[in-house]
């Protein structure tokens, strides 16, 4: 079921990074509120950053009973309009964003710690929407060793994820926090995003063009990717979409990497691979099918509206 429209409060943690600095100002766009945990200040004059260690579950709690900026404290204390207390949501994004950052068992107990702190706060703080970020990688290709060949295309929700490296077993374990949380915490709403290659606006003229014209660069990222300001939809979204428990979402475009059908490509590219249905003429293989059938996802920033090959 859809819910209200009305703005909401959130707290984003990560909000600094590649992704939460065009997803944060997307939300503002849409009348939510928001309070960036980061390590790391966003530069956004709307947005105040908390600096929080989300590997400390005091610090989690605290935090997300706090003010969203420093001048709410000249307000008065029963203000109607800044509580402080609980929030309508949390979306999760910060992480160690790939493998080689710091050392492995690093990544795994900063990525999975934070995010059950993050989720079990939420939880026991009484937040009914979670949203945390998982990852293409989960896929089992992207940080595999050597090449490696997917199961099967597309690449959907029910997939049978089995990766081999470290931050995708992390994203892996994320998942599995939020379902647990989910059952135990009826009524509480919990997405994970399995977030495609995300494309920043000015990545378009830079990176873009090698990708179309080198097609085999882009097997690990499955042919697809997430504009950084069609993330901040699905997000959006997310926050509206209420009733549904523990749910998984491919956030990625509609639209593949690829200037041939993808179908074409796919049986020519990987011979071996079966093709479990048929896709679009240039449906992503990692696909966003159910984002937009049940979230009502459309993209928005095809790349062919910003590159000419």
């Amino acid at each position: 079921m859809a819910s209200s429209t009305l703005g909401k409060r959130i707290m984003f943690t990560g909000g600094s990074g590649k992704a939460g600095r065009h997803v944060i100002p997307y939300l503002l766009s849409r009348g939510h509120q928001v309070l960036n945990l980061d390590l790391t200040p966003l530069d956004h004059p709307s947005v105040y950053t908390l600096k929080t260690d989300l590997t400390d579950a005091g610090q989690v709690f605290n935090a997300f009973t706090s003010h969203f900026h420093i001048n709410d404290f000249s307000k008065p204390w029963h203000s109607d309009t800044e509580p402080v207390g609980p929030v309508d949501a949390v979306i999760h994004f910060a992480a160690y964003a790939r493998n080689m950052l710091v050392p492995d068992n690093e990544c795994f107990k900063g990525n999975v710690l934070s995010t059950y702190n993050v989720i079990e706060a939420a939880c026991k703080l009484g937040i009914r929407k979670i949203i945390i970020a998982s990852s293409e990688t989960t896929y089992g290709v992207c940080f595999t060793q050597g090449d490696s060949d997917y199961h099967s295309f597309p690449l959907e929700e029910d997939y049978d994820c089995d990766p081999m490296d470290t931050y995708a077993t992390s994203k892996l374990c994320g998942e599995r926090c939020a379902r647990s949380f989910a059952r135990r915490f009826t009524g509480t709403d919990i997405y994970a995003l399995r977030i495609g290659n995300v494309i920043e606006p000015h990545e378009y003229e830079r990176e873009f063009p090698e990708y179309v014209k080198k097609p085999e660069t882009r097997k690990r990222n499955a042919w697809s990717y997430i504009d950084a300001r069609d993330l901040g939809q699905i997000c959006d979204l997310c926050i509206k979409k209420d009733g549904m428990g523990f749910e998984v979402f491919n956030a990625t475009n509609t639209t593949s990497s690829l200037k041939v059908p993808t179908m074409k490509y796919l049986k020519e590219a990987c011979p071996n691979t079966p093709i479990t249905r048929d896709m679009g003429e240039y449906e992503a293989p990692l696909s966003n099918r159910k984002a937009r059938e049940v979230l009502g996802f459309k993209e928005e920033h095809p790349w062919h509206k910003y590159v000419k090959v």
